[in-house]
């Protein structure tokens, strides 16, 4: 489970039914508009629920708490880009599971794991949030040195 971690203020501007659009079954993908990236989550009834890209993961989330989240873009019935990217839950790539079980429930084709998998890490200097690239462990911030596994 994934905590909302990002800036207080777009915690605080979510509103009762701003909460993503819920992923049940192949005909609820059918018309979106195709090869363009969603914000999704993974709810902790583990529904999968989606918003436009530029959406903030905790609207879409409803402010709740998360099995998963990042980004996604469909082919039809089909996923064809799946990531853990997600700077407001930080979820890690043990966050798949979740995200394969909302997609198997709603009968949609999907990969074997995250097509791009995200590292995140604050500082314990500076308190930034880091995106790691490349197993590089040093805050782009400050250069302190990062948690690494």
């Amino acid at each position: 489970m994934y905590a909302y971690v990002g800036p207080a203020e777009l915690l605080g501007q979510v509103r009762p039914g701003m909460e993503g659009k819920p992923i049940w079954s192949p005909a609820d993908v059918r018309p979106l508009p195709q090869d363009e990236p969603f914000t999704y989550v993974v709810g902790l009834d583990g529904t999968l629920r989606i918003a436009p890209r530029r959406s903030e993961h905790v609207a879409c989330a409803g402010g709740q708490n998360v099995l998963a989240a990042g980004e996604i873009t469909f082919d039809g019935t089909a996923v064809t880009e799946v990531s853990n990217q997600s700077t407001g839950y930080c979820p890690g790539a043990e966050s798949w599971p979740a995200v394969a079980d909302a997609l198997d429930r709603a009968g949609l084709e999907r990969p074997d794991c995250f097509t791009a998998t995200f590292v995140f890490r604050h500082c314990p200097e500076c308190g930034e949030l880091n995106v790691v690239k490349d197993e590089h462990y040093v805050c782009v911030f400050c250069d302190a040195e990062l948690a690494s596994p």
